[in-house]
């Protein structure tokens, strides 16, 4: 969608917006770990999305918008749980075992799968050398990731317990992107507040039946959770689950994709910068490597995408010149 399309935004406001999917989004990782460190991961994650939605969809309600559409609500379900029930929902679970600052940076390959998912597209996206480039490039990037941990797993070191995690967070990867194509080709009617409020509701309720399964409710005392757990999570409800995404929708509405999209280089980065500075985590030269690599690879990715949509806007105009010229003649 093209920014000259839409109402003017003041440059201060849009400012403020990308700051904060930037660094919000890009800290969430950072909260994450620091919430599931006093309370169980599951339910930490069924009070973030259950809350957030919540919120969410009584602001609606006192707005009047109706918030009953059953088609959407089939579509918001599916959504709901590939990206946040699966996608964030392994996020959470693997934040047990694996450093934020890794978890984010297997994260940002999501857009590697997005195209390899996007059959629709596949004759457009495999016909781009920028595009095939970008998707060997990142492979290069996972593989160097896992480098270390396959290294340990020939050695007998512990650090092959990181394997099946790291794993995970591909599955992960690949629901997120799997739900955003759906979300894509198959659009909800209504609000897209209250399509996105029902997507954290049936996530959030969602966590909830693996939590039981896990056991997280036996011998919980809430008294025992410490204060740094309650404040991380309160961050994630309302910074990472209302604010960071209000501005990320506000922004696809007021610039263009390809501009919105510049999160995935930055989330990374931050989620490094804090795990490494507050949470005391080791990040060798190798991962960071890897990350540099993920971030090249989706640049071309998007570089890509881009070119293919200014060649497409050319085309356009052209053929509506021709038309202008046959209508003058």
């Amino acid at each position: 969608m093209s920014p000259t399309q839409n109402k003017p935004a003041s440059t201060l406001t849009v400012i403020i917006a990308f700051a904060t999917v930037y660094l919000v989004w890009g800290s969430t990782y950072f909260f994450i770990r620091m919430a599931i460190h006093g309370m169980p991961p599951l339910l930490m994650g069924a009070a973030r999305f259950t809350t957030a939605g919540l919120l969410m969809l009584t602001w609606c309600i006192i707005k009047g918008e109706k918030i009953f559409i059953w088609r959407s609500l089939i579509n918001s379900a599916i959504v709901g749980i590939l990206l946040l029930g699966i996608g964030n929902g392994i996020v959470i679970w693997v934040e047990q075992t694996l450093p934020s600052a890794m978890v984010a940076i297997l994260v940002s390959a999501a857009p590697i799968w997005f195209v390899l998912l996007d059959r629709q597209n596949w004759f457009i996206n495999f016909r781009s050398r920028s595009t095939i480039t970008g998707l060997i490039i990142g492979f290069i990037g996972v593989i160097l990731l896992f480098g270390e941990q396959l290294d340990g797993m020939l050695t007998g070191s512990d650090i092959s317990l990181k394997i099946i995690p790291m794993l995970l967070l591909i599955v992960g990867s690949i629901s997120w992107s799997g739900g955003s194509l759906y979300a894509k080709h198959h659009p909800s009617t209504g609000s897209a507040v209250v399509n996105v409020a029902w997507q954290m509701i049936i996530a959030g309720l969602l966590f909830i039946p693996g939590s039981l399964l896990n056991h997280e409710f036996d011998g919980l005392h809430l008294a025992r959770i410490p204060a740094q757990s309650w404040l991380a999570l309160l961050y994630l409800i309302f910074f990472g689950s209302i604010a960071a995404f209000s501005a990320y929708v506000w922004l696809l509405k007021v610039r263009s994709a390809t501009q919105v999209s510049t999160y995935a280089y930055v989330n990374p980065v931050i989620a490094v910068i804090l795990g490494v500075m507050f949470a005391g985590e080791h990040i060798t030269l190798l991962q960071v490597t890897g990350l540099f690599v993920i971030l090249g690879s989706v640049l071309l990715i998007n570089l890509a995408k881009y070119r293919n949509k200014k060649a497409a806007q050319h085309v356009e105009k052209s053929d509506l010149a021709v038309m202008e010229e046959e209508r003058n003649a």
